[in-house]
């Protein structure tokens, strides 16, 4: 790690002070490109998401017989797409300025099997990772149908390799259920902030769970040493992964295909604005990658943290990327969306994806439980805290005059606009802890 000075820090980049005094901010990326100059830096392209989509196809059979809940969707993990219109009017009147395009969810928070968006990406890392054991020892060739993965000769196999992640919840949620469900040793490493509730869960599924005090950084630092001393252990790297973020890649091709189904155009004069909550950035950075091919350079997205946790825009700000963290700022990294409680950005996103991104945002957490209970209240859907991050997206979009104009959209443009917050977490928060979360929304 290089040596930081905090006062030439500050002074090169003066949006610190205010992240250090754990203001709300809002960064628009002045170095975003288009897609053809992007491109080249993310190492991955087309073909990649492509060869994703036809692995998710594969076990689809195998997803729809061991979780009933995807037996609707054929064995494919996909969220519904709403418009949320009486949440958009709460929005106007909390900060008296109009949205004028449409306001839709993208309900990832409501994803079969475990609830969060981290179905796309943790799921799919141990999917590949197992179909690559099978076909190694020729269980298992393309053309099979993979139902056949619930033989017991499978689960036996399978039980000779472990799986090793660390994760703030929603991850450990997703690699554990699945892991354990085709029969892998799987250890979750989780950091201070998980719920206990996510905990518990994964006990229920025959998962492993490793407490500890520390935060995030540790958790998976403690898991990567594990793995490391065991050679059948397969260690999945949510800072690293370029599985983990071709899983969740797979979402553009998929929404391209709702927003068809719902006569909803993407193009110049119908520019797509998505906001996405932002951990360690695996998660947003795939998505993002995702949206990018499936809709171009009339897609904008941006990243959206806590106050006390802005890894991601601290990284792309300062161009350190992962060799910053926001304790070296004096920030604490604590914070009530326990999804979003990282110090340090994946290294790999940021630097893959610094130049598709459009900008980036900070939110209090009073703030996030205030969104909390005016989405349920306005339609009825309940999400965890950090689910709530993108949801204040579209006022910082339609009123920076100075983005309008780079983009080079005026106001009739922005009427055909859509908004579109990425929902990431809450479909398996238990009754009691949601009440919870429901009396700190009033408070």
């Amino acid at each position: 790690m290089i040596e930081l000075n905090l006062n030439n820090l500050t002074n090169d980049f003066p949006l610190l002070n205010k992240l250090m005094a754990l203001e709300e901010v809002v960064w628009f990326n002045p170095n975003v490109t288009t897609l053809d100059q992007g491109l080249p830096y993310v190492g991955l392209d087309e073909e990649d998401i492509h060869d994703a989509s036809l692995r998710l196809q594969r076990f689809a059979p195998y997803l729809a017989k061991a979780f009933p809940e995807t037996q609707l969707s054929n064995g494919i993990i996909e969220s519904d797409l709403v418009d949320i219109p009486t949440m958009k009017t709460a929005l106007e009147a909390y900060y008296q300025l109009p949205i004028k395009g449409r306001l839709m969810m993208k309900k990832d928070s409501h994803l079969p099997i475990s609830g969060s968006i981290k179905a796309r990406g943790g799921i799919y890392e141990v999917l590949t990772h197992a179909e690559k054991l099978a076909f190694e020892a020729g269980l298992l060739s393309e053309s099979d149908d993979y139902s056949k993965l619930l033989e017991p000769e499978f689960r036996e196999f399978f039980k000779q390799y472990s799986i090793a992640v660390g994760s703030t919840g929603n991850l450990g949620m997703s690699i554990g259920i699945m892991s354990a469900k085709l029969g892998f040793t799987v250890s979750v490493h989780m950091s201070a902030d998980a719920r206990a509730w996510k905990k518990n869960k994964l006990r229920e599924h025959g998962v492993n769970v490793v407490e500890y005090e520390q935060d995030y950084g540790v958790a998976v630092e403690q898991g990567r040493k594990e793995a490391e001393l065991d050679p059948s252990c397969f260690f999945i790297d949510d800072e690293n992964s370029k599985t983990l973020f071709l899983g969740y890649s797979v979402a553009g091709e998929r929404l391209k295909q709702q927003f068809a189904q719902q006569q909803i155009v993407v193009d110049e004069a119908h520019p797509l604005f998505v906001y996405l909550p932002c951990g360690v950035g695996g998660g947003p950075g795939g998505v993002a990658f995702g949206l990018k091919m499936a809709f171009g350079d009339h897609v904008h997205c941006l990243f959206a943290e806590p106050t006390h946790s802005p890894c991601m825009l601290l990284g792309v700000h300062t161009g350190l990327h992962d060799e910053i963290a926001v304790q070296d700022l004096g920030i604490d990294n604590l914070t009530a969306a326990d999804g979003l409680a990282v110090g340090r950005a994946s290294g790999f996103v940021g630097r893959a994806m610094e130049r598709l991104l459009d900008g980036y945002y900070t939110l209090t957490d009073e703030r996030m439980y205030q969104l909390l209970g005016q989405l349920n209240q306005a339609e009825a859907i309940k999400l965890e805290p950090s689910a709530l991050a993108g949801m204040p997206g579209p006022i910082h979009v339609e009123h920076n005059t100075e983005y309008m104009t780079r983009l080079g959209i005026d106001d009739s443009t922005l009427s055909n606009s859509t908004h579109l917050v990425w929902a990431t977490g809450g479909g398996m928060v238990p009754e009691q802890e949601m009440a919870m979360y429901l009396a700190k929304s009033s408070i």
